[in-house]
C-alpha cells in the first residue's frame, strides 16, 4: 500500500508528514522504504511521550488530561500541530495501545486513534484489534490500516 500511496503523492504533487505515538516509526519507515520517498516526505517525527507531544506537537494539557493521549482529540491536535510545525499537504498522526499490557476496560490493548489532516479537511479514525495479537504484529496492523486510510483520504485532496 505505500507504494500506492506514494504514486499518488508524487502524481499530485503532495507532501506528507506523519506523528507517531504507539507505531513508533513504522509509518515512517514504511512511507521512506519506497525509492524517492524525499520528493514527498517533509518531516516525521516519534512523539512517545506526553511531554513530546506538548512540546513539539502543540497538543494541550486540558486534552491529555481530559482525554488522554489514547484519544481522537490527542489524535486531531497531533496532526493538527504537525501542520502548523511542517505545512505538508496532508498530516497523519497515530496515538493507541500496542500491549502486551497497559489498556483497560475503556481503553483497551489493541485500541489506536489516528488522524489526517490537511488544510480543506481532517478525518479522525478509530481502530481496534484483537488485544492477544503479539506487540510488532499490532503494529503492523496499526499501519496498515493508516496507509489504506490516507490513500482513501488522498482522493478528496
Amino acid at each position: 500500500m505505500e507504494n500506492k500511496v506514494a504514486q499518488i503523492l508524487i502524481q499530485k504533487g503532495l507532501t506528507i508528514s506523519t506523528a507517531e505515538s504507539c507505531t513508533g516509526g513504522l509509518l515512517s519507515s514504511k512511507l521512506t522504504d519506497v525509492a524517492g520517498s524525499s520528493a514527498y516526505i517533509r518531516l516525521n517525527v516519534v512523539t512517545y511521550a506526553n511531554d513530546a507531544k506538548q512540546k513539539i506537537l502543540g497538543v494541550s494539557r486540558k486534552t491529555l488530561e481530559n482525554c488522554g493521549a489514547v484519544s481522537g482529540e490527542c489524535a486531531f491536535e497531533m496532526a493538527q500541530g504537525l501542520y502548523k510545525l511542517t505545512g505538508s499537504d496532508i498530516c497523519v498522526s497515530t496515538t493507541g495501545i500496542a500491549g502486551p499490557s497497559g489498556g483497560s476496560a475503556e481503553k483497551p490493548v489493541g485500541l489506536m486513534y489516528s488522524a489526517i489532516y490537511s488544510q480543506k479537511q481532517y478525518k479522525i479514525y478509530k481502530i481496534l484489534l484483537q488485544p492477544d495479537i503479539e506487540r510488532i504484529v499490532m503494529k503492523e496492523k496499526f499501519v496498515q490500516a493508516v496507509l489504506n486510510n490516507i490513500y482513501t483520504f488522498l482522493d478528496f485532496v
